[in-house]
């Protein structure tokens, strides 16, 4: 209820949910499952892909690890 839009500006912003990092200097690698994005794993352990196209972040599903 409060945590969810927390997240989404911290997304928003560029940022991971969990420890507030700038996603933008984290180590990426193309997506092996996911075309079009790349795969973004923080210092924090925590992944995300970053859509290509756009430049948004979202958090990676299990099966897309």
């Amino acid at each position: 209820t409060l945590i969810a839009p927390v997240q989404a500006w911290c997304l928003s912003q560029g940022r991971c949910v969990g420890c507030g990092r700038e996603l933008g200097g984290q180590k990426q690698e193309q997506s092996k499952k996911v075309s079009n994005s790349l795969k973004v794993t923080c210092a924090c352990g925590r992944i995300f892909l970053k859509d290509k196209k756009t430049g948004r972040y979202r958090r990676a599903l299990f099966h897309e690890v």
